[in-house]
């Protein structure tokens, strides 16, 4: 049954999501953490920047190798759908990431170190259905017999 899920239309979307999704996240994560620690920058701001300019390589996977996007779409409205859904994820990752750090920085100063892949986590699943409902292409309805 996994077996036939994971050859599976969805399934290979699912896991092709997962390798950008991965790069995305040790992209993200790295920049964060040498914003913060070099930069200075407040965990916000760092985790931000660093979600924005994974956002847009996670953009550029996903049209070109996760969803099956209407060629004939406008790209500009796709673009900007796609933006308007990373700004609900950046807003979520951040109040995962606040809430998060507001509990554990009494134990530990860095601790969003340990919260920031938790907060990916909740986005991840929050991407892919919102992706998957907003950006991919419809399937034409079946013919009626």
């Amino acid at each position: 049954m996994i077996d036939k899920f994971l050859k599976s239309r969805l399934g290979q979307q699912i896991m092709k999501f997962g390798a950008v999704g991965f790069l995305c996240f040790f992209i993200e994560y790295a920049l964060l953490i040498l914003l913060k620690e070099r930069l200075a920058l407040s965990v916000i701001l760092a985790n931000t920047t660093a979600f924005t300019v994974s956002a847009v390589v996670n953009y550029i996977l996903s049209i070109a190798f996760v969803f099956d996007t209407d060629e004939k779409a406008d790209k500009k409205k796709q673009f900007a759908v796609f933006f308007l859904l990373a700004v609900g994820g950046c807003i979520i990752n951040n109040l995962v990431l606040k809430l998060g750090t507001m509990v554990l920085d009494p134990f530990w100063g860095r601790s969003y170190i340990l919260v920031k892949p938790f907060a990916t986590g909740v986005v991840m699943v929050y991407n892919f259905i919102t992706r998957k409902i907003c950006i991919e292409k419809k399937p034409a309805p079946d013919p009626e017999p």
